[in-house]
């Protein structure tokens, strides 16, 4: 057992809310006494953490996004800069949100080095849980975590290895994947359908739903045309129904609208049209054949395209070394694609067999359940060995 430490958290997403309230939970369970505050959302506040700024309602995505809001997110950063030197935490946990949480590591780091005489007792364990993706563009930056954290706990599988051999004094440790856990007492439906079901998962902020939810109907539409289909679109925010209504989401174009988690639509579906994301790994542990897309802004498009090295944006494809779920990126990503793609996986339930075979083998290397128990742990040993 742990005696209490103090933890600042920092989870920019909903997705990294939910990560961070997870690890939060296991900490405690072997360090009861620890308190926790920082920056999330609602999960984290609901397992005891002091959530002093609400960065859930602040996420955005891409370049020219980050810029529009350069303002905003440089008044968060100091605030909580402050806030740690107020509070002096034993530990920092940076949770996913890899923009913002890698100059907050970075910053922290180096002002500790010019005010060393001001803060003499104060030395910080630095911990990111999720790597940012360094090995899909400007690896060079692994050099800066390696200067910057204490411990890198990745839950991707091929991230360790990546990282031994690109930067080996970097401290990382293989948790496995959270969503392992999550979902790991909701059954696949077994029972006839109908119809056939397609889950419709446009993302999760609000940029994502903005831009692939059009498109998505278009899909709906045609494919519709051709086929009597039923869908189930999941949206990560209540407030976003209405929109999506008036975009066509409605019972007279075949689309249920749910909201929350894409558990109970994926556990009914045979095909999923998703933006690429964490939701292709979910797509995968369900073993629904996926149709992937992606659009974001020009600025970010250009960039982008000249700094990715990774052959595919959707993690299964990545973790099979091929590409089990079709992708289509910015231009390619339109509603003939889309459509035309997820009727030939309809209609082919040999090649859907296939990809459910190989999906399995890609859920394996995730990992076994217990993945924040893991992290929990790895964080704790760091003030065994200090």
């Amino acid at each position: 057992m742990i005696e209490g430490k103090r933890f600042m958290v920092i989870a920019g997403e909903s997705s990294g809310d939910f990560l961070a309230a997870e690890l939060i939970r296991a900490i405690q369970t072997r360090s009861p006494n620890s308190t926790f505050f920082g920056a999330g959302g609602e999960r984290m506040a609901s397992v005891g953490a002091e959530v002093i700024v609400d960065m859930t309602r602040h996420s955005v995505i891409g370049i020219w996004e980050a810029i529009l809001n350069y303002t905003k997110f440089k008044r968060l950063f100091n605030q909580l800069i402050r806030l740690a030197f107020e509070r002096k935490p034993d530990c920092i946990i940076c949770v996913d949100f890899s923009g913002f949480n890698r100059r907050f590591a970075r910053k922290i780091r180096k002002d500790l080095i010019f005010c060393r005489e001001l803060y003499p007792h104060w030395t910080p364990k630095i911990i990111q849980l999720v790597s940012p993706q360094v090995w899909a563009s400007r690896p060079g930056r692994a050099k800066t975590l390696a200067e910057d954290l204490d411990l890198l706990l990745s839950i991707i599988p091929f991230e360790k290895t990546w990282y031994a051999k690109h930067t080996p004094r970097l401290h990382v440790e293989f948790v496995g994947n959270p969503l392992i856990d999550r979902h790991a007492n909701i059954a696949v439906s077994s029972l006839p359908s109908p119809l056939p079901l397609i889950s419709l998962l446009p993302g999760s902020r609000e940029a994502e739903f903005t831009r692939h939810l059009p498109v998505m109907i278009g899909a709906v539409k045609k494919i519709r045309n051709v086929r009597p289909v039923q869908f189930s679109l999941v949206l990560q925010n209540a407030a976003w129904i209405a929109e999506a209504k008036r975009l066509g989401a409605t019972i007279e174009n075949g689309i249920d609208i749910q909201t929350g988690t894409v558990a109970e639509s994926l556990s009914h579906s045979q095909l999923a049209i998703a933006a690429t994301g964490t939701v292709t790994l979910e797509c995968a542990l369900f073993g629904v054949p996926t149709v992937c897309m992606y659009k974001t802004s020009w600025t970010t498009y250009q960039v982008a395209k000249r700094i990715i090295s990774v052959q595919y944006l959707a993690m299964p494809n990545l973790l099979a070394k091929e590409e089990l779920f079709p992708e289509f990126v910015q231009n390619r990503a339109t509603a003939d694609n889309i459509s035309r793609a997820a009727l030939e996986l309809l209609a082919d339930v040999q090649r859907c067999d296939q990809i459910r075979t190989k999906l399995k083998a890609v859920v394996e290397s995730l990992g076994s359940p217990g993945a924040s128990v893991r992290a929990a742990d790895a964080v704790l040993n760091l003030f065994k060995t200090s």
